[in-house]
């Protein structure tokens, strides 16, 4: 599912326009940008949790020359699934391998 089509999915299951409901999307994803910019954490109780974790500096190869290359420290976006959606997900995928 593209933006496009969760709008449309969103839209309907809200009954409201397009546009409001791309609004409602790009807030949401503002508001979860920023607090994460900030380092804080967005927890939504059955669905996820939104954290920053911090990956050290560490060295690396170029898989072409051989040569080491520093990589530098970084924070990094992580999503932590909740129980009621990791269920959700796993029933739906035993249903299709059946």
């Amino acid at each position: 599912m593209n933006k496009n089509e969760l709008i449309a999915e969103l839209a309907d299951k809200c009954e409201m326009t397009k546009a409001q409901a791309a609004e409602c999307i790009d807030a949401f994803c503002s508001i979860v940008s920023k607090s994460m910019a900030k380092g804080e954490e967005i927890r939504l109780v059955g669905f996820g949790t939104f954290t920053t974790v911090h990956r050290k500096a560490t060295e690396g190869r170029n898989p072409r020359t051989g040569a080491v290359i520093k990589i530098a420290a970084a924070n990094k976006p992580k999503f932590k699934p909740g129980k009621a959606l990791s269920e959700m997900v796993n029933k739906s995928s035993k249903r299709k391998a059946a």
